[in-house]
């Protein structure tokens, strides 16, 4: 869980305005994008892991992301749907999106090869389709109960969206250091507008 801290003090880090505010900026600067081209850019995040991962083999899937973290590029491969997932279980079933949700990995025996980890992804796909076109309030001022306090579901929406986005431009670098051009890679207009890190890797 990400925390910033100062002497005794502390935050936790996932709402930024919250960390600007105690290392004592006036805002981020950061203008949040309205829930409609969320939901789109979103979707388009996780179409894109979705032709990424059909490129990659089970053994190439069974590596790791990068060197210094043993973390299976099928486990974050499945995690950017699980995403989407936890953010739908906690608004439409009352679940607390709780420490550890997004990162539960699949079944034992599950999403072994790319086709099954993308037909998991069309299932949430699906799923996140139907919850929005439900939707009566899209301005998404509700707020949900997360591990870090009651928050807007607008707020839990972006960081929720980002934070696959970001994990497919992970993917992409994957493909590229097995020698694999990615299947129409994630443009800057598709990512244009989220509160992505500079760096791939933080």
């Amino acid at each position: 869980m990400p925390v910033v801290s100062k002497g005794k003090n502390y935050v936790f880090g996932q709402k930024l305005e919250d960390v600007a505010e105690f290392v004592g900026l006036e805002g981020t600067g950061h203008t949040p994008l309205p829930p409609e081209q969320l939901v789109r850019k979103w979707i388009i995040a996780l179409r894109a892991a979705q032709r990424y991962v059909r490129q990659l083999s089970p053994e190439q899937l069974d590596g790791d992301v990068i060197p210094n973290r043993p973390r299976k590029i099928r486990i974050m491969s499945h995690h950017i749907f699980r995403i989407c997932e936890s953010y739908l279980d906690s608004v439409e079933k009352g679940v607390d999106y709780a420490v550890g949700d997004a990162n539960k990995p699949p079944a034992e025996g599950t999403c072994t090869t790319g086709e099954q980890i993308a037909q998991y992804g069309e299932g949430v796909i699906a799923r996140l389709e139907k919850w929005w076109a439900g939707v009566a309030d899209k301005s998404l001022k509700a707020e949900i109960p997360t591990y870090y306090g009651k928050q807007p579901m607008h707020v839990v929406f972006e960081r929720s969206t980002w934070h696959s986005a970001q994990h497919g431009r992970q993917l992409i670098h994957v493909l590229e250091r097995n020698g694999i051009k990615p299947n129409q890679p994630l443009t800057a207009d598709d990512l244009a507008g989220l509160p992505l890190p500079e760096r791939l890797f933080e």
